[in-house]
C-alpha cells in the first residue's frame, strides 16, 4: 500500500511538471524537419504554420529542409532528435505511410518512434489524358485498357510517387493492365503527356490545373472520396464507378514519441486555431489542397490505416523503392 502510494504520489508531481512545462513552452526556437526540398507544397505548408506560430508564440521557429530518400532523411532525424517539443516534422505520406511497405529497411518505426499532433492538410490528384486519347470518362477510359491490354501507359513523378501509387490503385480495383512510366519528378511526366508520347497521368491539381485551362490536357476525375473544391465540376473516381477508390496525399505535424502529452495537446490546439484561419483555408484550397485539422489519437489511427492499405497496393503490385 505505502509503495503504490508513493507511486500515486510520483505520478502526480510527473504531471503536474509536465502540466507546467507545458505552460512555459516555447522557451527557445522550434525547428520544424520538412523531408523535401525548399519551394514544394509540403515547405510551403510547413513555412506557413511556422511563421504563424512564430507570430503567436513570440517564438522563432525555423524550418529545417532535410530532403532525400522519399522523406526517410528528415523522419529517420526527427525520430532521433530529443523528445521536448523543440523538433517537429512536417511529414508526408510517403515518409510516414507508404515507405513502410516500400523501404527494404525503414530506420524507424512511423507509430512507435512518432506523436502525432494533427493532420494538417491532404491533396487529391487528379486523372488527366492527352486530348487525343478517344475515352472521355474513367469508364470509357478502363474499357479502352481492357481492349488493348498493357498498351496504355501512365507517368508518374516516379517509382513509389503518389501518381504511380494512384495508378497502381486504379489497376487493382479496375482489374487492368496500364504500363507504368517513371520520370524525376512530376514537370516532365505531364510534358510528355501533352506531347502524346504518354496515354495519361496521376498529377497533384495544382500541377494539372494550368494544362486543362489551356486544353493541353483533359480531366476525368480526381481521386478524393469527395469533389474538390478546386475542380468541382470533376466526378470524383468512385463517383466515375470505380468502386472503393480513394487517394490523396497528405501533410501532417509529428513529434518524437516521447514528447510529453501536454506539449502535444497545446501544439495541437495552436497548429488547428491556425489551419482554421480564414487566410490559411483560402490558400489552402487555391493550391488544390484542404485543411484539415483533428485530434492527435485521430491522426494516429488515420496514418495506421494509410500503411495497412497502401502496403496492400504495394505488394499486390510488387513494388520496391528504387
Amino acid at each position: 500500500m505505502r509503495w503504490n502510494h508513493r507511486k500515486l504520489i510520483a505520478l502526480a508531481l510527473l504531471a503536474c511538471l509536465s502540466v507546467c512545462e507545458a505552460q512555459d513552452y516555447p522557451t527557445r526556437p522550434i525547428r520544424i524537419i520538412v523531408p523535401s526540398t525548399a519551394g514544394g507544397s509540403v515547405d510551403t505548408l510547413a513555412r506557413m504554420v511556422g511563421t504563424r506560430l512564430s507570430q503567436r508564440w513570440s517564438q522563432q521557429v525555423v524550418i529545417d529542409n532535410r530532403s532525400g530518400a522519399g522523406g526517410v532523411i528528415g523522419g529517420e532525424i526527427t525520430a532521433r532528435a530529443a523528445a521536448d517539443g523543440y523538433t517537429l516534422i512536417m511529414a508526408t505520406i510517403a515518409a510516414m505511410a507508404t515507405n513502410v511497405s516500400l523501404a527494404r529497411k525503414l530506420p524507424y518505426d512511423p507509430i512507435r518512434d512518432f506523436a502525432p499532433i494533427t493532420l494538417v492538410a491532404s491533396q487529391q490528384i487528379v486523372l488527366l489524358v492527352h486530348p487525343a486519347v478517344a475515352a472521355k470518362s474513367v469508364m470509357e477510359l478502363i474499357q479502352l485498357a481492357k481492349i488493348n491490354p498493357g498498351q496504355l501507359t501512365f507517368a508518374s513523378a516516379g517509382s513509389g510517387s503518389g501518381g504511380h501509387l494512384s495508378g497502381e490503385l486504379l489497376k487493382i480495383l479496375a482489374g487492368i493492365d496500364l504500363t507504368h512510366v517513371p520520370y524525376k519528378g512530376i514537370a516532365p511526366a505531364i510534358v510528355d503527356v501533352i506531347s502524346g508520347q504518354v496515354t495519361m497521368t496521376f498529377a497533384s491539381i495544382i500541377s494539372g490545373t494550368p494544362h486543362l485551362k489551356s486544353g493541353r490536357l483533359r480531366a476525368l476525375a480526381v481521386t478524393g472520396a469527395h469533389r474538390s473544391a478546386a475542380l468541382p465540376e470533376l466526378p470524383t473516381m468512385i463517383e466515375a464507378g470505380v468502386r472503393g477508390y480513394e487517394s490523396s496525399t497528405w501533410y501532417g505535424l509529428l513529434a518524437p514519441k516521447a514528447t510529453p502529452r501536454a506539449l502535444i495537446t497545446k501544439l495541437n490546439r495552436e497548429v488547428v486555431a491556425i489551419i482554421n484561419l480564414p487566410e490559411v483555408k483560402t490558400h489552402l484550397l487555391a493550391e488544390g489542397a484542404e485543411p484539415v485539422g483533428n485530434t492527435p489519437d485521430e491522426f494516429g489511427e488515420f496514418i495506421k490505416a494509410e500503411i495497412i492499405k497502401w502496403g496492400k497496393v504495394i505488394r499486390a503490385a510488387g513494388l520496391r523503392a528504387d
